[in-house]
This record gives structure tokens, C-alpha cells and sequence, in this order.
């Protein structure tokens, strides 16, 4: 069952990382221009001369781009820091990256410095890289099998959250305006001073303590808190069975990773949804949005409040599949996601392409936004980091992340920064690029992809062992190296005194 401690350190960490990630994905799109006016009056400031327009360009696509490269970078750091500091510890100092930013963007104007943004999205951006991949590992471990996927859902869902929150503090009339963008840049930093004040309360994953620092005493009363009841043996001898299974493979870095043929599938698999999740063109389809309502007849006044009520759509849909993940499963969620993605892209290049000619069209087109919206939000964009955390056991789990982190992050900046030229080649053609990629993911999944629904980590090791032709290390031996549980260790201090 849920208990509170598990929903709590879910909140607490969740709202205080995921949260920002998704804030800053999308807090500079609605005070763009008020930005840019400060960019040239500081300029002109500084020099006596107006910027040139080239320079203004390259300075805003460096703004915009700078938070996904961050990203890539953030990710790199997660296997060395989750290994020495543990999943909380880094949580708990990656919160000094978001403060520290925070407190520069929000002080820019003052200072009239626009190069301090710029390095701060770089540094936002590796604050997201960790939090992006360290929560849904965090939270995973920490959650019982039949609650790993609602739980390890909820991340995505503050990412949503953090979006939609960025999108109405934008609105003209609240902070998204020539007075207000630096304190909407400022915000960010909130929610980690309270993610830094609140998660010293709760434990560090179990499975980090038993299986990588062998603290059998603490992993227990971690669990014991977590599950709300005190016999968490069976959880403790299932770690001690993965722990058993991993000794002769030892701490995995990601060279080893790709050379083990023992994770061969897992690895590929991992890539091919993490890039499947961002190539599929999520990102285009956000930043086409605007353009497609303005067609529809939608006044350039009122765009602000469709993209927010988009932005509404997306958590409604992604909270949904933290209740359905649990009964359906994984690989239903991730299926239907991306045959509805491919679908919407399809239909929506034939949409944009005849809106000029049959009048209908352009609001076929907005059905086909929020039909692609809807099915990101339920399948692609939530599931693939908790697959990462399900595939991959404890040894292998932290560089695992490092390169499913990567895969998205790079992704992520390669359709920022080629969308705008292939759309400037291809017009509404780019759509199918993106309906390609989203069949292509498709099929790997159906093919390849088990169902990992209410299966223990080893149970997911030995199903994939067989896709690797691998043999997995248990059982036998393993039974006679476990360490004997309290119950069984008093019933044979009792045996021995009668």
C-alpha cells in the first residue's frame, strides 16, 4: 500500500527537481521579447551602438539552447555523484546548482548583465540533467513492486506541472512582462530551498544502503518506515539476492556497461526509448503550437491562454497515467502513446498542408496538437526512466541513467537545433520525419520490449538474461550465503536454549 513516508519523500522530491526541470523548459518562451529588449538596451548601454541583428539571434538561440546542453552535461555527472553521495545526497546538493542560478536570473537586470543568463540556463540545465535522472532512480528503488510505476510516473507529472506553472506566471498580466521577467526567472529557486529544508527527514534508498554501503541495520529501518510495518524481510533477502547475482559482474562504469553482454538488450532498448521519446518531435509539436492556432483564427491576444489550457491537458494526461500504469502496464501505455503520436503527426502534416484550401482544416489541425499531447503524456514521455530503473539492477542502474540522461539530453538539443531548419525546408513536412520515428520506436517496443508490471528486479533480470542468452548467477549458493533474518535468527537462539 501507499504509505504516507513513501507519498511524502514522492512530493518532497519530485516538487523540489522535477518540478524546475519542467519550469524552466518553458518559463523564457512567454517573456521573450521583454528579454530580448533587455539583451539590446545593454548592449547599446555598454557600446553607444544598437545590436546587431545576426548577434541577437545567436544570443537567444544560446539562451534557449544552453538549458538542454546543460542537460547533457548534468547527466554525465549522475554516475559518479550517485555512487559517492548517494541518491538523496545528490539531490540534496544539486539543489545549490538551482539556488545559485536562481539568484543570478533573477538579479540580471540589476546587474545588467545578459551573459549571467546565459551561464545560468547552463547551470539550470545540469541541475535538471541530475534531477531528470536521480528522482525516478530515488524513487523507484524506494517503491514496493506493485507501486514502481505510479510512483515512478510522478517525476514526469511535476514535470508537467512545472511547465504549466511556467506558462501562467508568464501570462502578460502576472510576470510575463517587461517588469516581471526577472522575478519569474528568480522563482526557480524556491522550490529547492524547500526540497533542501525538507528531505534531510526522510531515509536514503534501502537499496543503496544494503547493497552499496552493506548497512543491513539502517536499509532495514529505512524500509520499515517506508512500508509502515516491521517485517521487511522478504524485501531485504530479495536485495540480498541481487546483491549475490551482481558480485561477479562488480560496480559497473558505462564502458563496461556497453561491453557486458549480459545488458546488451536493456542498453539498447533504453536508447532507442530515450531517443524515441525526444525525437518523436514533442518539442516541435510545443513550438509549432502557437503558429497553429494563430491559422485557426485563434486572435494573437488569446494564444497564450490555448498554450496554457495545452499545458493544463498535458498534466491532467500524465496524472492519469500514474493511476492506469499499475493496471495496465508499461508496454500497453508506451504503445498506445506512440500510435497515437504517429497517427497525429500524420494527419497534422495533411492538415497544415491543405489548410489554405479547405477551411476546416486549421481547427483539424489543433485536434491533432492535443491528440499527440495526449498520447506523449500517457506513454513516451513518462515511462521510459522507469524502465531504466526496472531493467537495470543495482550495479548497473547509475551508469544506466548516465546514458538514458544523455541519449534525452542530446536529443533534446538536436531538435532544438535542426527543427527550425528543417522546417524551413520541409514546411509541415518535417511532421512525417517525426511520424517515421515514432513507428520506428513503436515496433523496437513491440518486438523487444517485455513487461516489467509487478516484477521483482531479479524476475525482470532473468527475462531479459534469456533475450541476452545469458545465464543469471543465483539460487543455490545464494541460499546458503544469506544472511539469516531476525525471525529465523531468534527461532534458532531458542532451539539452541531449550
Amino acid at each position: 500500500k501507499m504509505t504516507l513516508p513513501l507519498a511524502l519523500v514522492a512530493l518532497v522530491s519530485a516538487f523540489g527537481s522535477s518540478f524546475q526541470y519542467g519550469y524552466n523548459v518553458s518559463v523564457i518562451n512567454s517573456p521573450a521579447p521583454y528579454m530580448q529588449d533587455f539583451y539590446n538596451r545593454t548592449y547599446l548601454d555598454r557600446t553607444g551602438l544598437p545590436m546587431d541583428r545576426g548577434f541577437q539571434t545567436l544570443l537567444w538561440s544560446l539562451t534557449v539552447s544552453m538549458f538542454p546542453l546543460g542537460g547533457f552535461f548534468g547527466s554525465l555527472l549522475v554516475w559518479p555523484m550517485v555512487n559517492s553521495c548517494g541518491r538523496k545526497g545528490t539531490l540534496l546538493i544539486n539543489n545549490l546548482f538551482s539556488i545559485a542560478a536562481a539568484i543570478l536570473m533573477g538579479t540580471s537586470e540589476l546587474a545588467k548583465t545578459f551573459e549571467v543568463i546565459i551561464l545560468s540556463r547552463v547551470v539550470m540545465g545540469i541541475f535538471a540533467g541530475l534531477a531528470s535522472n536521480v528522482v525516478p532512480m530515488f524513487l523507484g528503488e524506494m517503491s514496493p513492486k506493485n507501486l514502481r510505476g505510479a510512483v515512478g510516473v510522478v517525476p514526469q507529472l511535476f514535470i508537467t506541472i512545472g511547465i504549466l506553472a511556467a506558462q501562467i506566471l508568464g501570462l502578460h498580466s502576472i510576470l510575463g512582462n517587461a517588469r516581471g521577467w526577472p522575478v519569474l526567472l528568480g522563482l526557480t529557486g524556491i522550490p529547492s530551498l524547500i526540497q533542501l529544508l525538507t528531505l534531510p527527514f526522510f531515509p536514503e534508498s534501502p537499496r543503496f544502503l544494503l547493497i552499496q554501503k552493506g548497512n543491513e541495520e539502517r536499509a532495514r529501518r529505512a524500509l520499515q518506515r517506508l512500508r509502515g510495518w516491521e517485517d521487511v524481510d522478504d524485501e531485504i533477502q530479495e536485495m540480498y539476492q541481487e546483491d549475490q547475482s551482481e558480485k561477479e559482474e562488480g560496480q559497473f562504469s558505462v564502458l563496461s556497461l556497453f561491453t557486458f553482454r549480459g545488458l546488451r538488450w536493456q542498453l539498447i532498448s533504453i536508447i532507442v526509448m530515450m531517443a524515441g521519446q525526444q525525437l518523436s518531435g514533442v518539442n516541435g509539436v510545443f513550438y509549432y503550437a502557437d503558429r497553429i492556432f494563430q491559422s485557426a483564427g485563434v486572435h494573437s491576444s488569446s494564444i497564450q491562454y490555448v498554450t496554457v489550457s495545452i499545458g493544463a491537458i498535458n498534466v491532467v494526461m500524465t496524472l492519469l497515467a500514474v493511476f492506469i500504469v499499475e493496471s495496465l502496464g508499461r508496454r500497453i501505455l508506451l504503445l498506445a502513446g506512440f500510435v497515437l503520436c504517429s497517427v497525429s503527426c500524420a494527419i497534422l502534416t495533411l492538415a497544415l498542408n491543405l489548410q489554405t484550401t479547405v477551411s476546416w482544416m486549421s481547427y483539424l489541425s489543433i485536434v491533432c496538437v492535443i491528440a499527440y499531447i495526449i498520447g506523449h503524456a500517457i506513454g513516451p514521455s513518462p515511462i521510459p526512466p522507469v524502465m531504466i530503473t526496472e531493467m537495470f539492477l543495482q550495479s548497473s542502474r547509475p551508469a544506466a541513467f548516465m546514458v538514458g540522461g544523455s541519449v534525452h539530453w542530446l536529443s533534446n538539443f538536436t531538435v532544438g537545433l535542426v527543427f527550425l531548419y528543417m522546417e524551413a525546408g520541409l514546411g509541415p513536412y518535417s511532421f512525417l520525419i517525426f511520424c517515421a520515428i515514432c513507428i520506428a520506436t513503436m515496433l523496437y517496443i513491440f518486438f523487444i520490449v517485455p513487461e516489467t508490471k509487478n516484477k521483482t528486479f531479479m524476475e525482470i533480470n532473468r527475462i531479459m538474461a534469456k533475450r541476452n542468452k545469458v545465464e543469471v548467477q543465483e539460487s543455490k549458493e545464494f541460499k546458503d550465503s544469506y544472511p539469516l533474518s531476525r525471525q529465523e535468527e531468534k527461532k534458532s537462539l531458542s532451539s539452541s536454549e531449550m
